[in-house]
């Protein structure tokens, strides 16, 4: 089997560690910023970065409402810290006006921004993560939380009592950013989500 075209969207925010990761992992990477290149891949990754200026970009690119009927299509999609926020039914505190961020709608929750404070309130944890034998290594950058999750979406993660990872069918998301800490574990389960092997 050829390994999986996994685009990361490359508007803004941390991409190159993602596409190591991806490519340890045994997919091929390409850069998503284009229409005809989102309509080119198996799978998206959304990386952390600035939910406001990525969902800016994604208006003004006309990538918001194709990447949202994609992903109601079925296309497996993985989002860590700004892409988890994307991926959401509903987003709080997601600013207002044209810097707002906008959800995609990929999986049914409920979403805080910055819910574990601001920059100098980064943090790292050790985390049980469902599925997976030892704990993941998790870095918190301005990360969010999960308030709430729909009947299916399955909670893999937690910190300090919040949902920090969840999965519904074929999409996956993070609050954390696995991309900086060489652990490739969570970056093979969305490759093996997307082959059809988890």
């Amino acid at each position: 089997m050829s390994a999986p075209r996994v685009g990361v969207l490359a508007l803004q925010g941390d991409t190159r560690e993602h596409f190591a990761a991806l490519r340890d992992a045994g997919a091929d990477p390409v850069s998503v910023r284009r229409r005809g290149e989102l309509d080119a891949v198996d799978a998206l990754v959304i990386p952390g970065g600035e939910s406001t200026t990525m969902s800016h970009l994604l208006r003004e690119l006309d990538l918001l409402e194709p990447l949202r009927a994609r992903l109601a299509d079925g296309l497996p999609a993985y989002g860590a810290c700004a892409g988890m926020i994307l991926l959401a039914s509903e987003i709080l505190d997601a600013g207002e006006g044209e810097r707002a961020a906008l959800p995609l709608a990929g999986i049914d929750m409920t979403v805080r921004r910055n819910a574990f404070g601001r920059q100098v309130d980064s943090f790292e944890d050790d985390l049980k993560f469902d599925g997976l034998e030892d704990p993941v290594h998790a870095v918190f950058i301005r990360a969010p939380w999960v308030e709430r999750v729909g009947a299916d979406v399955q909670p893999l993660a937690r910190a300090a009592d919040h949902v920090v990872a969840v999965r519904q069918g074929s999409v996956l998301a993070t609050a954390f950013h696995p991309e900086v800490t060489g652990d490739r574990r969570i970056h093979r389960l969305f490759v093996d989500i997307v082959t059809g092997r988890a």
